[in-house]
């Protein structure tokens, strides 16, 4: 009898470890692009988001090492709730591991909280809130690209120490905008200069007029435009029609990118200062990035810094899973393990992902060329100014994150 309860325990234990080895051994990976693919936010990630995806999964070189990679993509059309159904469905319908993208910061701080509730992986590019690596950080997700602390460090330091020293906020009334306007705001002050008021628009608004009459009654000598994609172009658009920088009145883009300069042509957009953490045409690994991004896309664009994000952080993720050699389906062991690892891309280049999930990478401070200055299409930026990724962001110091050790 005890004979035979042994050889059943030893069974038993063997048939576990197999199994725990099976789990190991797990190279299974699904991973969901939720982003903007029909709204103002859509030229910025949208499609070329999930091309920039598809291009990690190839250049990762895990399919030839036996490694199954799925790939699905949604539009949460920039409403959390619709976010937060397709983010549950995904992950407990689909099994998705990894959640990329996710403009729109309403929606990515929905989806911030389901995926700590549902031990999956966020590595957000799109969304700009830096709440995402300080109050409401988590250990299931990584802020890749760009953060609203980050911006205003940027672009509203420079500002201000250039002479403008009084400044109006003309604010997309959700998440992303409160708090782009909050964290620059805060810079502004710091650096000696005057926050003078704000006006509030609803987001993906068509006509700025009442706003921008307001802004221009201020007399502020800096308008700081806390709203991005289709909402910023609008606004500089019909900021030149009111004749306002012509006026003496500056425009601050705080959230810029070149599908924006794009889509404003030179003659308009010339001039303008703003921070970005990617452009094209930085060094021969971007060009080379971009030229094959590119052709993929439709329109032949070239790749925001959302997109790029994307490619990088999921190359990334990838590295993680090959040095655990497998998929654990744990979010919060994957991202520790991404933590533990210095990040390197052709993209990027050199960085780290610090312990509230964020990842530091030098911020570049570009002016828009005059039309006269630019080669050739999709040359729109010359650069002002480096920052180091150590002092880009958010010191840890300042952090309210619970995972930093004060």
């Amino acid at each position: 009898m005890k004979h035979s309860i042994s050889a059943m325990l030893l069974g038993t234990a063997l048939a576990l470890g197999a199994a725990g080895g099976a789990v190991a051994q797990d190279k299974n990976i699904k991973i969901g692009v939720l982003t903007d693919n029909s709204g103002l936010y859509a030229d910025l990630g949208g499609a070329g988001s999930t091309v920039a995806a598809q291009m990690a999964i190839e250049d990762s070189g895990l399919a030839a090492k036996g490694w199954k990679l799925d790939l699905i993509s949604a539009d949460h059309q920039n409403k959390p709730d619709i976010g937060s159904t397709i983010a549950r469905q995904w992950i407990d319908v689909e099994k998705v591991d990894i959640f990329m993208d996710v403009l729109n910061s309403g929606v990515a701080l929905a989806v911030n909280n389901i995926v700590k509730e549902k031990n999956s992986i966020l590595i957000n590019t799109g969304a700009a809130t830096s709440d995402l690596t300080n109050a409401q950080c988590s250990p299931n997700t990584v802020h890749w690209v760009y953060d609203t602390y980050m911006l205003a460090n940027s672009t509203g330091q420079a500002l201000v120490k250039a002479g403008g020293d009084t400044w109006y906020f003309l604010t997309a009334d959700y998440a992303f905008g409160h708090a782009l306007e909050r964290d620059t705001a805060a810079v502004v002050v710091k650096s000696g200069g005057k926050v003078i008021g704000n006006v509030k628009h609803p987001l993906n608004t068509a006509d700025f007029s009442s706003f921008l009459l307001q802004a221009q009654a201020s007399k502020a000598k800096i308008i700081g435009m806390a709203n991005a994609g289709g909402d910023t172009t609008n606004t500089i658009k019909q900021a030149s029609e009111f004749g306002i920088v012509s006026g003496g009145q500056k425009l601050a883009g705080l959230l810029l990118f070149i599908t924006d300069v794009h889509s404003l042509g030179l003659k308009v957009a010339q001039g303008l200062n703003f921070t970005e953490t990617f452009y094209w045409d930085m060094n021969d690994g971007t060009r080379a990035f971009s030229k094959r991004f590119s052709e993929r896309m439709k329109n032949k664009a070239m790749p925001s810094m959302v997109q790029a994000g994307v490619y990088s952080g999921l190359l990334h993720y990838f590295k993680a899973l090959e040095a655990m050699g497998g998929n654990p389906h744990d979010g919060a062991k994957v991202v520790a393990k991404m933590k533990e690892m210095p990040t390197d891309d052709a993209l990027f280049g050199k960085g780290t992902i610090r312990a509230d999930g964020r990842k530091l990478h030098p911020a570049y401070l570009f002016e828009v060329k005059k039309p006269e200055e630019s080669k050739g299409p999709w040359d729109y930026y010359k650069l002002i100014g480096t920052t180091p990724g150590d002092l880009a962001f958010r010191p840890l110091s300042e952090s309210a994150c619970p995972l930093v050790k004060k």
